[in-house]
């Protein structure tokens, strides 16, 4: 079986063609701009450059489908600025849907964390595949960030008919050439301001989401099959603030604000919160930082496994693989 992936030449795409290679399954890799180099030489990979929001790209692409095939969407747009995410994602995603519906091929969406509702959550509690999602946005600024709206609506084009198949909502993706995320904190000039110190992290290494989305792939289910990625070693902020600093030297100068001391600050300033940045919207705050608990218990479940190595194991190994 093939496995076609969309948006292969992004950080999750290599990962998942570089995973269904190490399997020796058959990959048609369409990416958008420049073809990576590492797919040079390899006969299992057909590339094909296709910017999905192109006029004729749902015919080029359901005549590019092999008939057994799987296919991994895993092309989106990563910011908030509602234009490009309106193109990327989601007009990306209705091109991917008219091609792929009637053509009965298993499909494996890759969904987000963000489309999670934490305002019912307190500090403490678990958010797994039962928690609430954020309301249905009509476009994706209406939405708590437009990041989250689009991943929502993206979800909703599928959910309706996708008899087999999966919706995997990865935690924050890091891996060699990503290893800070935007969980943390933020950056005031040379000092990096870290809220909150416990709590998991809902960190899912890039390798971990690419062999479960191969997994899934693979693996019939009577759909929609939803899934949260996260690692198994889920660090805490103050833990992974030590070891990044450990094996890459930064952030030198850090401060840590409670969780609870910044969440009243936010409270206080919210009569001129729509011209602050996202970290002080109480919304956003709770989000992203609040300090939650995330199990995998359905994913390890669905797939058995477990980690590569340790949490300062793997990021060592990114370290290691800065060059």
């Amino acid at each position: 079986m093939t496995i076609a992936i969309t948006g292969a030449g992004g950080f999750l795409g290599r990962a998942c063609v570089a995973e269904a290679r190490r399997r020796g399954l058959p990959v048609l890799a369409l990416y958008r701009n420049s073809l990576p180099a590492e797919w040079s030489g390899d006969a299992g990979i057909t590339p094909l450059q296709l910017d999905l929001t192109a006029p004729d790209a749902a015919d080029r692409l359901s005549a590019a489908l092999p008939e057994d095939c799987a296919i991994i969407h895993a092309a989106a747009h990563l910011g908030d600025d509602p234009a490009s995410v309106a193109r990327d994602t989601l007009s990306a995603t209705r091109t991917l849907r008219e091609a792929w519906r009637g053509g009965g091929a298993r499909l494996v969406l890759i969904s987000s964390l963000a489309v999670y509702d934490t305002e019912s959550l307190s500090p403490g509690d678990a958010l797994d595949e039962s928690s609430p999602l954020i309301p249905l946005p009509d476009t994706p600024e209406q939405a708590r960030d437009a990041y989250a709206g689009s991943k929502r609506l993206q979800e909703a084009l599928f959910l309706d008919d996708l008899q087999d198949g999966w919706i995997l909502r990865p935690g924050a993706l890091w891996g060699p050439g990503r290893t800070w995320h935007a969980l943390q904190g933020f950056r005031a000039s040379k000092l990096f301001v870290t809220i909150g110190s416990h709590g998991e992290l809902p960190l899912a290494h890039v390798d971990l989401c690419a062999q479960i989305a191969i997994e899934a792939a693979r693996t019939s289910t009577p759909g929609p099959g939803i899934v949260n990625v996260f690692d198994d070693d889920r660090p805490t902020r103050a833990r992974f603030l030590r070891a990044h600093r450990r094996c890459f030297g930064w952030p030198r100068l850090n401060v840590t604000v409670p969780y609870g001391a910044w969440l009243a600050l936010v409270r206080l300033l919210k009569p001129i919160s729509g011209n602050l940045p996202g970290l002080f919207r109480e919304n956003i705050l709770r989000a992203r930082l609040m300090p939650l608990r995330y199990p995998n218990t359905r994913m390890r479940s669905a797939f058995p496994g477990e980690d590569a190595d340790t949490f300062e194991g793997l990021m060592t190994r990114a370290a290691e693989d800065r060059g």
